[in-house]
């Protein structure tokens, strides 16, 4: 389990088929091998590491829901390590299981806020509220917006400096995953009540 709130913007070292190397230095003061770091807000594995970088190996599965596929050496990575029972739990209850991607259609100046609009998947869109929690490649944020197709968030100064959002741009695909809780809420009710 995360917060959603980022430790480390790490380095992609090597991205190859079913295989991540990111260099980072926060994230490894206390990583072991089996540990879970999130990747984009994508839980992954430790599988080797050394005193800059580890490496981790990435399943079909999260390649068809993620965009860890598309990452090439150099790109800028956010990075969590999985939350203790004694952390205090900044963000929201984040899982670390993309559901699925969306695509930054704007980035809209607002005081010294940036507007990130998003397009998302219907599939993916049901399970957002104005004022909830998302996930945006591990990154937890508050949707402040949301209309049939997108949504939006408002990207503070301390996120816009301490994550990769910003250094992305529109067109560019980033991760997703939504509040557990509404997803728990609908799996709950009886089916005649589910939301069609």
């Amino acid at each position: 389990m995360f917060t959603g709130i980022i430790e480390e913007v790490g380095t992609v070292e090597t991205a190859a088929s079913g295989v991540l190397r990111i260099r980072a230095a926060t994230i490894l003061a206390d990583a072991k091998l089996g540990d879970s770091i999130a990747i984009n807000g994508v839980d992954l594995t430790v599988a080797e590491r050394d005193g800059t970088s580890f490496h981790a190996q990435v399943m079909p599965e999260t390649y068809r829901r993620s965009n860890l596929g598309t990452l090439k050496a150099g790109d800028a990575v956010n990075l969590e390590r999985a939350v203790r029972p004694t952390d205090r739990l900044s963000g929201h209850i984040v899982r670390g299981v993309v559901e699925g991607t969306a695509t930054i259609a704007s980035f809209v100046p607002e005081g010294d806020a940036v507007i990130a609009r998003f397009r998302t998947p219907a599939e993916l869109l049901r399970y957002m509220v104005v004022k909830g929690p998302v996930a945006i490649d591990g990154a937890s944020l508050t949707i402040i917006d949301k209309t049939a197709d997108t949504f939006a968030v408002s990207v503070v100064q301390y996120t816009q400096a301490h994550t990769t959002l910003l250094r992305k741009h529109p067109g560019d695909s980033v991760n997703i995953e939504t509040d557990i809780i509404a997803r728990y809420v609908e799996a709950l009710l009886p089916k005649g009540l589910r939301p069609a």
